[in-house]
């Protein structure tokens, strides 16, 4: 059985002139809006993945939808908000009219999130006990359909892989997050709901 994690390709939202944090928020809505770059060419082994699997995931969001049609045109995908990408908090101060690109403010956010900071988001603690429910539902759908595919986003698939190795399935310790790029997970064993049953 093999569980891959795609990750979606560049947002065609790529704004990075210096903005308040004020401005960040609405940033990120359009950066949730766009769709993504379509690419002359995707890696091979992520299409190779794609060809051999009975089952395709994204999350709701257009990103990923978009990134799993452009790999395979003629598959049918289901979507659902549980693999979402992780939220970033908000500010509580206007920072005094602090102008930052939005990839500076992504990082100084984010590292603020693992510092337990989760204003008007999801807290990493919620968002460890998704992934950990999000990795049980893919392991479900595995033991269904053998070979389950998810599109989905960076950060959010770095929590399911740790949640599946836990889990005791084989894989890279860190998932690639580079744009359409996969990071595959097996397990030989009969898996039912997130818990391992040996063959008889």
């Amino acid at each position: 059985m093999e569980i891959t994690l795609v990750r979606h390709g560049k947002s065609l939202w790529d704004e990075n002139k210096p903005i308040t944090c004020q401005e960040f928020k609405v940033w990120v809505e359009k950066y949730d809006w766009h769709g993504v770059f379509e690419e002359k060419s995707y890696p091979s082994e992520t299409l190779e993945k794609l060809g051999v699997a009975n089952i395709v995931f994204t999350s709701d969001l257009k990103r990923a939808i978009e990134s799993a049609k452009f790999l395979s045109p003629n598959l049918q995908t289901i979507s659902n908000s549980l693999f979402r990408e992780t939220e970033l908090p908000v500010p509580l101060a206007k920072l005094w009219g602090l102008k930052l690109n939005a990839s500076i403010w992504t990082v100084i956010l984010r590292c603020l999130w693992f510092c337990g900071y989760s204003n008007q988001c999801e807290s990493l603690k919620d968002a460890k006990r998704r992934a950990e429910e999000a990795s049980k539902f893919l392991v479900k759908r595995a033991n269904e359909h053998d070979n389950v595919i998810l599109v989905g986003h960076g950060f959010f698939n770095k929590l399911i892989g740790k949640e599946l190795r836990r889990m005791g399935w084989n894989g890279k310790i860190k998932t690639s997050s580079t744009h359409w790029n996969s990071t595959t997970y097996s397990l030989i064993s009969n898996v039912l709901t997130g818990e391992e049953t040996l063959d008889q």
